[in-house]
């Protein structure tokens, strides 16, 4: 049985909670004598855990006094109050801690940070060096702690000693100190500051596409605005869907030459080395201390909007929908690139709270609005209404991509794979195989393009040896992909090798344990292999998942009778 994502979140909070008691000193369980200490405890660490900061804050606050026993409580507090924006209270809740002589980490953070919003260096400074001082669990914390004071420090430290003092820094985030060191040169206005910030944008090995912004932001601050817009113009053939780039040059075309970020302003870069902490914690979804960092930055920087798109997106991935939708309607108003973007984002949570027909309108008005005449926003659209099971009305977006680009555009692969997909799920094969094809023409090495071609030729009975070839070169592309590692035993089992196919569906299966297909075809081959009554167990766990569809159901109840 498969438990909810709701009850998992529950049974986690609790989990917590339980190790909390446990790992208390026997005093501060003193606070836990009445229930409703208990029930606050429990309330603010399962909301905070789900990203409704206000709540979990309102609940957590009611524990005034737990510090002194237990510094978790402390953490998790600052954590909800940041998050909720009140930074404020976050800071005199600090200042208290600092009082009682049990200041944290987080704390420290806090303190030092409001000083620097207030322009009072020395003192910023100072909380820096004592975060810096007290280790953190997280490498990540040292790591900014390190840096924040690095920054702090620079009406001390020249350029060559800055650089000496961010080579020090630890040997894992190299990547980071790149991005430092470009800051650092263009803040002491180096001569190198523009070929270094040239070598960081055109790393291949990591995305640093961001950081066209930066370089066409600091050449605008410089009074160079065309070389500016050169920039972005040209990055934008590179990165042609980045956010950033798209709404700083409608900016730029539109005469609008001040830049949110200035690499001079000690704040702005401290904001986007906090911005860069929160995205890495947000990819290993740890979303409240993401947060943290997050809302840290942007009260640094409270005009550089594009801190609000990860923001939304780590409320979208813990399902709080409500303030993900508060972020995007705001952002929406910051300009024409955000507009589209908000209203993406807004139509997918519509979608996900079961409001199609106000998800379709609200996509349609806006790309009728700001995205008719843009291929990019067109294949979104298309996308869109394609994953949404619009498939006829997909085609027709797809159709106008395809007929704006050629076949070397990058756009070209994404679009006849997409329509390939449209086409097949409304019944037209010839077309369909058609745009698969010459997708796969344009780039062989498509393992999902690869699999839904062979895999339908599969389900057709025809050019079976042609698909296992297909299938085999996509699984040494995508290993352990559940979808075609699928796909890949389920050819094996239609040319008989039982014992092969056996395997790889078992595997598929562990990696996809709650899809219908992936068990029917387990059941299947179990059967083949002589393992009857294991197969009729897969079988029956098909026809009692609610994604089940109606014409694979009467299939499995046909087999349960009558075998394969």
């Amino acid at each position: 049985m498969f438990l909810s994502k709701f009850k998992l979140k529950i049974i986690g909070s609790a989990l917590i909670v339980i190790i909390f008691l446990f790992t208390t000193q026997a005093k501060s369980l003193d606070k836990f004598k009445k229930a409703d200490h208990f029930s606050n405890y429990f309330s603010g660490i399962l909301l905070l855990n789900e990203n409704q900061y206000q709540k979990s804050s309102n609940f957590l606050k009611r524990l005034d006094g737990l510090e002194t026993s237990h510094l978790d409580y402390s953490k998790k507090y600052l954590y909800s109050l940041v998050n909720s924006g009140n930074l404020k209270r976050a800071f005199s809740y600090s200042k208290k801690l600092e009082k009682q002589k049990i200041d944290s980490y987080e704390s420290l953070l806090i303190t030092g940070i409001f000083h620097l919003k207030n322009s009072d260096i020395d003192l910023a400074k100072k909380y820096f060096k004592k975060a810096q001082i007290k280790k953190s669990r997280l490498i990540l914390n040292d790591y900014v702690s390190n840096s924040l004071f690095i920054w702090s420090n620079l009406g001390t430290y020249d350029l060559k000693k800055s650089i000496f003092e961010l080579n020090n820094l630890d040997k894992r985030f190299e990547n980071l100190k790149k991005i430092q060191n470009v800051f650092l040169n263009c803040y002491f206005n180096s001569p190198e500051t523009n070929n270094l910030f040239k070598e960081l944008t055109s790393d291949n090995k990591t995305d640093f596409s961001r950081y066209n912004y930066f370089y066409a932001s600091h050449l605008v601050n410089s009074k160079k605005a065309e070389k500016g817009k050169e920039i972005i113009n040209l990055a934008l053939k590179s990165f042609p869907k980045n956010l950033l780039l798209n709404q700083y040059k409608l900016d730029l075309n539109q005469s609008n030459n001040s830049s949110s970020f200035n690499c001079k302003n000690k704040r702005h870069v401290i904001a986007e080395i906090l911005y860069i902490t929160s995205n890495a914690l947000s990819s290993q979804s740890i979303y409240p201390l993401s947060d943290f960092y997050l809302n840290l930055a942007k009260y640094l920087n409270e005009d550089f909007h594009s801190y609000d798109t990860l923001l939304a997106e780590n409320y979208y991935k813990v399902d709080n929908f409500e303030e993900a939708k508060k972020v995007y309607k705001s952002l929406s108003k910051k300009g024409e690139a955000y507009q589209w973007h908000s209203s993406k984002q807004l139509a997918r949570i519509l979608i996900q709270e079961k409001n199609k027909e106000h998800a379709f309108k609200l996509i349609g008005d806006a790309y009728n609005n700001f995205g008719s005449e843009d291929i990019y926003a067109t294949f979104d659209y298309a996308e869109f209404l394609k994953n949404n099971e619009k498939f006829k009305e997909s085609i027709l977006f797809y159709t106008k991509v395809i007929d704006k680009i050629k076949k070397k555009h990058p756009l070209y692969v994404e679009s006849t794979d997409g329509r390939g997909v449209a086409y097949e799920r409304i019944g037209e094969w010839d077309k369909a195989e058609k745009d698969l094809l010459s997708s796969l023409e344009a780039d062989p090495d498509q393992a999902y393009v690869l699999n839904y071609l062979a895999y339908s030729w599969v389900e057709q009975g025809v050019k079976i040896k042609e698909s296992l070839n297909m299938l085999e070169k996509a699984n040494n592309l995508r290993s352990n992909d559940p979808y075609i590692t699928d796909s890949l035993g389920w050819v094996l089992f239609k040319l008989q090798r039982y014992k092969e196919s056996k395997d790889l569906l078992q595997l598929a299966v562990k990696l996809l344990p709650g899809d219908p297909i992936v068990n029917d075809h387990y059941g299947d081959v179990l059967w083949k292999n002589g393992n009857e009554l294991q197969a009729r167990y897969y079988w029956n766990y098909v026809l009692n998942l609610e994604k089940t569809e109606d014409e694979l159901k009467k299939s499995i109840e046909e087999k349960l009778i009558k075998g394969l």
